[in-house]
């Protein structure tokens, strides 16, 4: 009973979050900070940004190429959750 309750909350979590990661963050205009620390050095040294583009993640920016940003992140987050509680249940079941 106590697990469906945490596994709700979480859920509700996960779908409430793209109002602090995506709309918060375009109202507030926040960007990573590792992003902008690599901008301004190479601004600094005169060189440019270096090129990220062979490796972009599973899911690159909490986003899914195609679909709007904010259901983009509510599957990212449904995506870590189930890396995390997956292999959590194998390990329970085993017990």
């Amino acid at each position: 009973m106590a697990s469906r309750r945490w596994l709700i909350l979480v859920l509700v979590l996960v779908v409430v979050s793209p109002l602090f990661g995506v709309i918060g963050a375009e109202i507030v205009g926040y960007h990573e900070p590792l992003d902008l620390a690599v901008e301004r050095a190479c601004e600094k040294l005169g060189i440019e940004p270096p090129d990220v583009s062979y490796w972009s993640g599973l899911l690159p920016d909490y986003t899914v190429p195609g679909l709007n940003d904010v259901v983009g992140y509510i599957i990212s987050g449904l995506v870590g959750v189930a890396i995390l509680l997956i292999p959590y249940a194998m390990v329970r079941r085993r017990k």
